[in-house]
């Protein structure tokens, strides 16, 4: 009987009603939106580190990142092959690459440039690397024994375009130098800036007989799916080594974790911000509907109706109200998410970047859950405190404004 009551109240009183429903509608449709967007850049950084740097799964000799990259030479994995034979056989992995690290000096015949370099499997870096765009000439190919691919940094400081040669200039693992000739095959930009600044990519067995080892410092392996990648990472954890280190993508670059807690944190004052907003506007609507209906509080009092029945028929009216915005505003956000998506949303390049990207909304079960939560949340709370006053009014005091 009390909803029952509170239903027809809510459904006579229909612009107060409309107007704490249009609030509670607003401020979830604007959290899912709002949540979506967030989540979205985070996605698409993942993805843009994972296929342009990083893959799904490092494995390296222990002390590699922090040390690795002043001397890699000294961390090797000597004979990988059976360890990568055996990681391709995991569930869900798509592709075992090796990776060479090493540091050096590139001359164009006029002038020398200090870079870093990388011997890939260029087969399989080229799937793997769907965010490297080729902005000049193409992609490395298996057969390319004696090509580079050069960052776009690298190739304007040194006024290099495809078809040119350069000459590379390293130190080897026992200390002695060794050059090696190449023709430029193609120019790549990243999702880094400062990485295309340096980097320059030959292949594997360039890269091991530029240094004249056998070896590799890093595999990296690729899965089918983001989502698989935790189960992967402990799959792989339990396989290698103790010599060996295995890293998550998320571990691999601390650039997404800064990211990811910088948008945690706006989300979460943007949520303050809605959440005070309905609060505000619900009470200020519930408020003027208790003073209106202070008569009808006081009737109900007089007629045997104990205090607490009206503040409980009060708040159930709220809930009724906040329920029903929560679900509108969830369907609205929805369909707003949908409507967004399909137009694509053009964003500028993330800092430190050099490529934008088409941004989509994508609400999860956990942000309409939560922004739907806030509304009803939201209404019931901002009806506490008008429904605790009218409880106290004298029964009097209430019947004199019927006059």
């Amino acid at each position: 009987m009390l909803f029952k009551l509170a239903l027809r109240n809510v459904l006579r009183q229909r612009v107060r009603t409309g107007m704490t429903l249009g609030a509670v509608v607003f401020g979830v449709a604007v959290l899912i939106l709002a949540g979506g967007f967030i989540q979205d850049i985070f996605v698409q950084l993942g993805e843009a580190i994972i296929h342009s740097q990083t893959g799904h799964i490092q494995v390296f000799k222990r002390d590699f990142l922090e040390k690795g990259t002043r001397a890699p030479e000294r961390y090797l994995i000597d004979e990988p092959e059976a360890l990568m034979s055996a990681l391709e056989h995991q569930p869900g992995v798509e592709a075992v690459m090796g990776r060479l690290f090493f540091a050096g000096v590139m001359n164009n015949g006029r002038r020398d440039l200090p870079i870093i370099g990388e011997g890939v499997e260029p087969d399989k870096e080229a799937r793997l690397g769907s965010f490297i765009q080729i902005t000049a000439g193409r992609q490395l190919a298996k057969d390319d024994q004696d090509g580079i691919l050069l960052g776009q940094g690298v190739a304007h400081n040194l006024g290099l375009a495809p078809g040119d040669r350069a000459t590379l200039l390293v130190n080897t693992g026992d200390g002695a130098m060794n050059s090696l000739d190449f023709q430029v095959i193609g120019v790549f930009q990243s999702f880094s800036k400062d990485f295309d600044a340096r980097a320059v990519r030959i292949p594997l067995g360039a890269a091991q007989e530029l240094l004249a080892t056998p070896g590799i410092n890093q595999i990296v392996m690729a899965l089918h799916k983001t989502e698989d990648t935790d189960a992967a990472y402990q799959a792989t954890t339990a396989q290698v080594g103790a010599a060996l280190e295995v890293r998550h993508w998320r571990n691999l670059s601390d650039f997404y974790d800064k990211a990811v807690q910088l948008y945690d944190r706006q989300f979460g004052f943007l949520r303050l911000i809605v959440l005070m907003m309905v609060l505000l506007s619900v009470t200020n609507s519930v408020n003027m509907s208790v003073f209106e209906r202070q008569g009808e509080f006081g009737t109900m009092q007089a007629m045997g109706n104990p205090r607490r029945q009206v503040a409980r028929l009060i708040l159930a009216e709220s809930l009724i109200i906040g329920a029903a915005g929560a679900i509108l505003g969830m369907a609205l956000g929805l369909l707003g998410a949908a409507l967004l998506s399909a137009i694509g949303i053009p964003m500028p390049p993330p800092p430190n970047a050099n490529v934008g990207y088409i941004a989509t909304i994508r609400p999860n079960v956990w942000i309409v859950v939560s922004s739907g939560m806030v509304g009803l949340a939201s209404t019931l709370g901002a009806a506490v405190i008008p429904a605790s006053r009218i409880s106290r009014i004298p029964v009097v005091d209430a019947l004199r404004q019927n006059i």
